[in-house]
């Protein structure tokens, strides 16, 4: 049995030429890997298909299948729906996806006697009777560029992501180009931050370059507290070394001498991967004093949140940083300004930093070629509901909601009648089958009251009660409320206990007007971006399925049996 070779066989690389050597022996290992004559099964391992079973799977194919191939735990592949799932490669074949199946099916896979299971093989051709993958309705219309190391490399191997293109553009950043180089490419891209504001990178990293005080930090935002959106974990344990390439690239260019990465406690898979992947690079010395020669020092540090949704706003998150209460402060300064340890501090999403390897290898005007003309590049997007598929994609900006559902999703599931979709997390309002041809992109959503966000979407349907629903997004935003303002700490409260008025059959049309001013008086004098969003879902609700409120007022939803619109 053959796994990834443990990183303790890694020594520190002290030039440039070792680096070199050292990327040129990690290829010629991923070249015999898949040119061989061994065959190679890998076993996709992630938070969603442990949940079902993935880890006997692997177990199954370490113990039945240990001497006859080569075994590897790889990440999922986006592809939640299939899970779990195995792919082989066969000497002389593509590769060959296998899925859902569960660990007795492993044996008899292998055997070839299971092609029944086959989703697709990897590659442009189909095999027999097995179709390409590409021409599945959940790949087919996908661009992955930060996701393609999905589902193929194994996440602990640095040697596995460096033979794929991993630190290429630490590299470039390095030895054969000037910040300003570097931050001219990143501003030509046009890369707005993924986390939901949208802010372009390049200026926000030009404003860190020239700051003067030190010393300076870089802090990745991986903080993903929304009930919706996983994608940010999903790179986390697919390809950490993307993430982390992106951070260091960062602290060059910026002059930052120490970088952080801030991740979600609730992930614990993606915290031990990309903890692994920070250590093997800091063991081969593309972190740590005089990085390959060039008298660059930078120093890396894992900081892990206690679950509080409000840490995910980047003045919140660097008080968790720095070990206190984290709550968000008001600006100006700014982080580029005042930041962490009240130095001059750049902090950026997970998904933006990640982009970051691609634009310096291929330059800011390749990227500048995807999207839209007002957002730029590609977009990974999470789902929740009743549709057919389910996963973690990646699509060019500017592609249509109904394109996005219809047909990489596959539609609504069988027996369900689509409602509405709940857009950009927590902090924005839903959206009808009316508004579903419009581009998903920054700007385009934000007329009809939805917005983009950090791309998760909740679809629901006609089973779902409209008013329940906008109860539970602005209790969550309740919960969340780290109570520093008044306008928050109290303003949500009074709307969960107006809806709540409404759903047990004491609300009156007037409460529907008190909702809109008390909403008005939260928008505008909260202090952060939790309060100054928090009641827009249940604005956007009210606004687009006001038949429900309605109905509520006058029959509440606690009562059993409801009365159907049509008796109204």
């Amino acid at each position: 049995m053959v796994h990834a070779r443990p990183s303790e066989h890694l020594t520190r690389l002290e030039t440039q030429a070792d680096y070199v050597a050292f990327r040129a022996q990690a290829q010629a290992r991923w070249k015999d890997l898949w040119e061989g004559s061994r065959t190679v099964v890998s076993v996709g391992v992630g938070s969603s298909s442990i949940a079902k079973g993935a880890l006997d799977v692997l177990d199954t194919c370490r113990a039945e299948l240990g001497n006859a191939a080569v075994v590897r735990e790889v990440s999922g592949n986006g592809a939640f729906w299939m899970e779990p799932w195995i792919e082989i490669r066969r000497p002389g074949e593509p590769p060959v996806v296998y899925g859902p199946l569960q660990a007795a099916d492993v044996t008899a896979v292998f055997n070839g006697e299971r092609d029944d299971l086959a989703v697709g093989v990897r590659n442009s051709e189909p095999l027999r009777n097995i179709p390409s993958l590409n021409e599945h309705p959940f790949f087919r219309d996908q661009l992955q560029i930060i996701s393609r190391n999905a589902g193929v490399i194994e996440p602990d191997s640095i040697e596995d992501a460096i033979a794929r293109g991993a630190y290429d553009g630490y590299f470039k950043v390095l030895f054969e180009m000037s910040a300003e180089e570097a931050i001219a490419e990143v501003t030509a891209a046009n890369v707005r931050g993924r986390g939901g504001g949208g802010f372009p990178a390049g200026i926000k990293w030009e404003s860190g370059r020239k700051a003067r005080v030190t010393p300076k930090f870089v802090v990745c935002n991986s903080h993903e507290g929304e009930p919706n959106v996983y994608k940010d974990r999903h790179l986390h344990e697919c390809d950490p070394h993307r993430i982390l390439e992106g951070i260091l690239i960062a602290c060059v260019v910026c002059g930052a001498e120490r970088g952080y990465n801030y991740i979600g406690g609730e992930y614990p898979l993606a915290i031990r991967r990309f903890r692994k992947a920070v250590a093997d690079a800091e063991r081969i010395g593309l972190i740590g004093k005089n990085i390959l020669g060039t008298g660059h020092d930078i120093a890396f540090r894992i900081r892990t949140g206690g679950g509080a949704y409000i840490c995910g706003e980047a003045s919140a998150m660097m008080f968790s940083v720095m070990g206190v209460r984290g709550q968000p402060r008001t600006k100006p300064p700014r982080s580029v300004e005042e930041g962490l340890w009240k130095r001059p501090t750049i902090a950026n999403n997970t998904e933006t930093l990640a982009n970051i390897p691609d634009i310096i290898v291929n330059g800011g005007e390749w990227y500048a070629g995807l999207g839209t003309e007002g957002s730029k590049g590609t977009k990974l997007m999470t789902v929740q509901g009743p549709l057919a598929r389910h996963g973690v994609v990646e699509v060019e900006m500017g592609m249509t909601l109904r394109k996005l559902f219809d047909d990489i999703y596959g539609g609504m599931a069988e027996g369900r009648t689509f409602k509405g979709v709940q857009t950009g997390g927590v902090s924005a309002g839903p959206l009808k089958d009316e508004h579903l041809d419009i581009p998903v992109d920054f700007d385009s959503l934000g007329d009809v009251g939805g917005m983009l966000g950090s791309g998760g979407w909740v679809i629901f349907d006609e089973s779902v009660n409209v008013v329940d629903f906008a109860r539970y997004l602005t209790a969550f935003n309740r919960y969340e409320s780290c109570s520093k303002c008044v306008p928050c700490r109290l303003g949500n409260p009074a709307l969960v206990e107006i809806l709540d008025r409404i759903r047990f059959g004491r609300g009156s049309m007037d409460d529907l007007t008190l909702i809109q001013r008390t909403s008005k008086h939260i928008i505008e004098l909260s202090l952060c971006g939790l309060g100054q969003v928090a009641p827009v879902p249940l604005i956007g609700m009210i606004e687009h399925f006001p038949e429900d409120f309605e109905h509520a007022v006058k029959y509440g939803t606690m009562t059993a049996p409801p009365l159907p619109l049509a008796a109204d």
